[in-house]
C-alpha cells in the first residue's frame, strides 16, 4: 500500500487508538493490527512494533512512565544560584584550578563574609562544601579565559659561572623554608627599547612563600636592594637564591652579597626554564595574570606596582592555595604524579617542623588582620 503523508500529530492520535487493540490482541492478530499501522503511517516494522510497545497506553502510566516523570522533574544540585556564589569565591582566588580551590572555599567563604563581600545562605553553604573539583570544572568551563604569553628579555650573564654552582629541578627534594628561587618579569609590552620596569619574584620552595618586588632597572644594584628588604620582610630567615643565568644576578656585586649573609647562591642551566619551575609558574599565574603584558615605565608606574605588591603579598601567601607533588613514578611510558591536600603558603608555614613557635605566632597574628 502506497505510504500516506500526514502530520505528526495525526501519527500520535493513530498510534493512541491502535495500541489499546494491539496490546489486547492474540499473537496472530498482532501481525495484521501492525500491517495495518505501517500501512496507514508509513513507519519502518521494527520502528512501529517499537512504537506499539511503548509503556504508555492512552492516558494511563505505568510505574516505568512514572520514574520518567520524577527524573524529569529532578532538582539539580548545583544550580545557577550555586555558580554564581561560586564565581564570587573563584574570582577572589585569582581563578585558580579546581583542586587547589576546592580545599580552600571553606576559608575562603569565612574571610570573605567577614569583609562583607559575600553574603551565602546556609542551604548553598552546605552543598558547596560537598562539591567536586570535577564539578567545580564543569560549572567553570565557560568562564575561564586564555592569557596570551610574552616575550623574553633574560640575557646571559657570562662571569662567574664556574663559581656559581648549577641547581636543577630535581635537586629540591630535601629543602627546608628559607630557600627561594628568583625571577624577573619584564613589563616592556613587547618592545625592548627604552627603560622599563621590571617584576623581582621570588618564591620559597618548601612553602610557596612569595614575594614581589619592583625594579625601575635591571641591573645588579636594584636586585640586591630588593633582597636587602626581602630580609626584613620574610618571617623567617633567607638561606638559599637560585636564579636564572642573566646578567642581573650573576655578577660579582650578587656573589659577595649572598657570601656575606651566608646566602646559598645557585643557578639554573642554561635554556631550562624547568630548573626554575615554580618560580616560573607563580610568574605566569600571578604577575601576568593580575599585571598584564603592558609597558610600564617612570617613577609613577613603580609607585603602584610597589603599592599593589605591598598587598599582593599577603593576599598570596595567606590566601592563594597551591598543591606539592608527593611522588612521580614511571612504568614504561606512563606517568604517575600524586599531590597533596592544597594548602597555602601560610598553612605550609605552620605545619613546619623546622620553623619556631615565635615566627608562627607572628604568622598568625599578621592572617588575623588580613
Amino acid at each position: 500500500m502506497k505510504e500516506v503523508k500526514m502530520s505528526i500529530k495525526t501519527k500520535q492520535e493513530i498510534l493512541i487508538h491502535i495500541q489499546k487493540r494491539y496490546k489486547a490482541a492474540k499473537f496472530h492478530s498482532k501481525s495484521k493490527i501492525l500491517d495495518e499501522f505501517v500501512a496507514t503511517t508509513g513507519y519502518c516494522r521494527k520502528y512501529a512494533i517499537s512504537k506499539l510497545n511503548q509503556v504508555k497506553q492512552g492516558s494511563v502510566a505505568t510505574p516505568v512512565t512514572e520514574a520518567l516523570r520524577r527524573k524529569k522533574a529532578y532538582h539539580k544540585k548545583y544550580d545557577e544560584e550555586i555558580k554564581q556564589v561560586l564565581l564570587t569565591i573563584w574570582y577572589a582566588a585569582n581563578q585558580i584550578c579546581s583542586k587547589r580551590l576546592v580545599p580552600f572555599i571553606p576559608e575562603l567563604m569565612e574571610v570573605l563574609e567577614r569583609f562583607g563581600h559575600i553574603v551565602i545562605p546556609t542551604e548553598i553553604r552546605s552543598r558547596l562544601l560537598t562539591i567536586s573539583p570535577a564539578t567545580v570544572d564543569r560549572m567553570l568551563k565557560t568562564s575561564r579565559k586564555e592569557v596570551t604569553g610574552g616575550i623574553s628579555t633574560t640575557r646571559p650573564g657570562s662571569l662567574l659561572k664556574k663559581q656559581i654552582k648549577v641547581r636543577t629541578f630535581t635537586d629540591w627534594n630535601d629543602i627546608i623554608p628559607g630557600f627561594f628561587e628568583g625571577d624577573l618579569v619584564a613589563h616592556c609590552g613587547g618592545r625592548m627599547d627604552g627603560s622599563f620596569l621590571n617584576s623581582f619574584v621570588l618564591t620559597d620552595i618548601a612553602s610557596g612563600w612569595t614575594e614581589f618586588f619592583v625594579l625601575l632597572k635591571k641591573g645588579e644594584a636594584d636586585v640586591i636592594a630588593a633582597l636587602g628588604v626581602l630580609q626584613q620582610l620574610l618571617p623567617f630567615p633567607l638561606l638559599g637564591l637560585d636564579t636564572d643565568n642573566g646578567s642581573e644576578f650573576i655578577n660579582h656585586g650578587l656573589l659577595a652579597f649572598c657570601t656575606n649573609h651566608k646566602i646559598t647562591f645557585t643557578r639554573s642551566r642554561a635554556y631550562k626554564k624547568n630548573d626554575q619551575a615554580h618560580v616560573e609558574e607563580k610568574n605566569g599565574s600571578i604577575v601576568r595574570r593580575l599585571i598584564g603584558y603592558d609597558r610600564f615605565e617612570g617613577i609613577e608606574a613603580y609607585n603602584a606596582l610597589s603599592e599593589l605588591y605591598a598587598t599582593l603579598r599577603l593576599y598570596v601567601n595567606f590566601f592563594q592555595p597551591s598543591l606539592k607533588l608527593i611522588s612521580k613514578t614511571r612504568e614504561a611510558a606512563k606517568v604517575t604524579k600524586k599531590y597533596d591536600k592544597a594548602k597555602t603558603p601560610y598553612q605550609r608555614l605552620l605545619l613546619s617542623p623546622n620553623l619556631s613557635e615565635e615566627v608562627k605566632t607572628n604568622l598568625k597574628k599578621t592572617n588575623t588582620r588580613n
